[in-house]
């Protein structure tokens, strides 16, 4: 059962203490408290677990501090969807709002080589009035030769150049905690120019402890790719992970499945499942045609497949595209061959707008006939 309080209601409050008291006094049942940002204010949540079961609705919503309560009716008990559940599916980070109603683009470096690369990307970003970007400072690699990314040595001018062209929100890796750590403190050093998303790849998407950690901390939001050889199940339940320990402010990320069902493409691309992730959870879901794709094969209409299955994925509902380019895809130290070219990217958001059109159009197409048959 969860349990959201008002919205003046806190610790502090006479109204906490007494709700406070009662539960504690529950047999069978433990508490965990939450604090989650909204759109204007901050509000407490309570996860009651146990033998729920037994409790009343009715006797949890008669105390004063509770704005209503919540039978927890999914398996996903934090980030899921529940019978008469009113709780956001939205969150706002440094400006920028993260929402299963809306859309954000994230076009960049898949690693950072350079501060020219990051600066060209950067700017145009700025030209095509985008204010969000990836940059992979730590990169885990298959092979322990590869080229691993520059790591906290690039932090700080990346930092730097997205506040100087007005980048708000860098989606990038982490793959150890320690690397949380390093973001900060580079963001302290440059004077917190701009704001971070932090990633969990496909291949930490069950390092357990790593989520556990992520999601102590409550300043970043986190990006939790689906790992490529599990099930949607499974990386739902790693997404759970994040929220239990506190972190809600999640992105779910659809890059692609590991078979080899999905040749010629790197991937299965899976992108259908961007309703159903939406249906059964909270999330705002993000889509990954760049590592779904990994090439830039051309159809016989002269349209990339990444930007096909781009297309695919804003018309099922995407909520956050993460997008490969670079200034040279030819010189670029990591996925280079998927990479779109910065020539190429006003087109590339033009698609998505009119893509992104037509989805809007067909939600209140079919929204129409569910109000007609409603009535």
């Amino acid at each position: 059962m969860i349990l959201v309080l008002k919205p003046n209601v806190d610790e502090t409050t006479r109204e906490y203490q007494r709700l406070e008291s009662h539960l504690t006094n529950l047999t069978s049942i433990e508490f965990r408290v939450h604090h989650v940002q909204g759109h204007e204010q901050l509000l407490t949540e309570i996860y009651l677990i146990g033998n729920t079961a037994a409790l009343s609705l009715e006797e949890m919503r008669s105390f004063p501090g509770v704005d209503h309560a919540v039978r927890v009716s999914e398996e996903y008990r934090v980030l899921g969807r529940h019978k008469d559940d009113t709780r956001p599916s939205e969150f706002t980070y440094n400006g920028v709002r993260f929402g299963q109603d809306n859309l954000n683009v994230f076009a960049g470096l898949c690693a950072v080589d350079s501060p020219e690369s990051v600066e060209a990307m950067m700017k145009a970003l700025q030209e095509n009035g985008q204010v969000c970007t990836r940059m992979g400072a730590y990169k885990p690699r298959t092979s322990p030769y590869s080229f691993q990314g520059h790591g906290k040595n690039c932090l700080k001018y990346v930092f730097e150049l997205a506040g100087k062209y007005g980048i708000k929100v860098i989606a990038m890796e982490v793959t150890h905690e320690s690397h949380v750590d390093e973001i900060n403190d580079a963001l302290d050093a440059t004077g917190r120019p701009t704001g971070v998303m932090l990633q969990i790849g496909t291949r930490n998407t069950q390092n357990f402890e790593l989520l556990k950690s992520v999601g102590r901390q409550q300043e970043f939001p986190v990006l939790l790719k689906r790992g490529f050889g599990i099930t949607l199940d499974e990386s739902l339940h790693a997404a759970e992970y994040l929220a239990s320990e506190g972190n809600q402010k999640v992105v779910f990320g659809l890059r692609g499945m590991k078979t080899n069902i999905g040749d010629p493409h790197r991937n299965m691309v899976d992108f259908a499942h961007i309703p159903v992730v939406k249906r059964i959870t909270r999330m705002p879901v993000c889509i990954d045609p760049s590592h779904s794709v990994g090439t830039r094969s051309r159809s016989s209409d002269g349209i990339l497949d990444i930007l096909h299955v781009t297309a695919q994925g804003v018309i099922a509902g995407a909520n956050m595209i993460l997008v490969d380019f670079h200034p040279y895809p030819n010189k670029a130290v990591v996925d280079g061959p998927q990479a779109l070219r910065l020539e190429e990217l006003p087109a590339f958001l033009e698609d998505v707008r009119m893509v992104r059109e037509v989805f809007e159009k067909r939600v209140q197409l079919y929204r129409g006939e569910s109000t007609a048959v409603g009535s």
